[in-house]
């Protein structure tokens, strides 16, 4: 039995991790004006350049069902059996229930869609995880239900620099819950259990943002009985991204700190300057 993992680029693996566990990455395609873009290929300046011109605002097209065969076909080709297929949020994009429905009249191989109800990092983790049970000799069977056991795990909370674009591109659940931007305020945003962004508060800076998210951690930390894996988030803010990251090292030496960028097709939605924190049980620890 042979089995693949197959997700999509909003998981943001790096390189790396890709060819570590020969995890197969569909791009989303993100739109600016009349210019479409599998996100792999888009570099990061091209897009916030892109965000700052008077220019029609970017938009984002989930991966079609043809890449989805496409990449099914050829897996199936080279030997796989069964292929745990590990997707953004169905929160957020109606993906996930399109794959569902086409994964029950697919024959090649047996598919296992996993919802991540989240993006980035924690969408990533399940990734390595999965990556390191396929490497271990677990079947997709065994490997589904670990990985719905770490997606519980996780806490996330991340800072805007307004609502606009969330507002804008309708990622938002509870809009009319937080009023931000006007007043310079950061608002404070998290993933429910239903994959749904929905806006938690507010801080005037992103000072008091992380003060909020580390308290958060740190009643995690009091309550949980295994190591923590936390990821500090940000979308092109990368300054920031290594202040938190030392801070969280220095306040927290117990739990293992790493970090994730947010691309264009995040980005569209979040806009530039977003910075976040998730962490959930360390994926290394199973």
């Amino acid at each position: 039995m042979r089995t693949a993992i197959v997700t999509d680029t909003a998981s943001y693996l790096s390189p790396e991790q890709i060819k570590q566990f020969h995890i197969v990455v569909l791009p989303i395609t993100v739109i600016l004006g009349d210019q479409q873009y599998a996100e792999s290929k888009l570099s990061l300046k091209t897009f916030y350049d892109y965000l700052k011109t008077d220019q029609e605002l970017p938009t984002t097209a989930q991966v079609s069902l043809g890449q989805v065969e496409e990449a099914y076909d050829r897996l199936a080709s080279e030997g796989y059996d069964e292929i745990i297929s590990i997707h953004l949020s169905s929160g957020i994009t109606s993906f996930m229930s399109n794959l569902k429905m086409f994964c029950r009249t697919y024959t090649k191989a047996k598919i296992y869609p996993v919802d991540s109800l989240v993006a980035s990092a924690g969408e990533a983790n399940l990734c390595l995880l999965a990556g390191q049970l396929v490497a271990n000799g677990n079947s997709a069977a065994d490997i589904v239900p670990q990985l719905e056991d770490l997606r519980d795990t996780m806490e996330v909370y991340f800072a805007v620099d307004n609502l606009s674009h969330l507002a804008r591109t309708g990622r938002l659940s509870n809009r009319s819950a937080i009023i931000g931007s006007l007043l310079n305020i950061k608002p404070l945003l998290t993933f429910n259990d239903e994959g749904k962004i929905i806006a938690i508060g507010k801080e005037r800076t992103m000072k008091k943002a992380f003060h909020y998210m580390t308290t958060k951690l740190q009643a995690t930390l009091a309550k949980v009985d295994y190591p923590l894996l936390v990821t500090v988030i940000n979308a092109n803010n990368a300054e920031l991204a290594d202040d938190w990251t030392a801070a969280l090292t220095e306040q927290f030496p117990e739990v293992r700190v790493v970090q994730s960028q947010l691309g264009p097709a995040i980005s569209v939605h979040t806009g530039e300057k977003t910075m976040g924190l998730l962490w959930q049980r360390d994926w290394q620890s199973y």
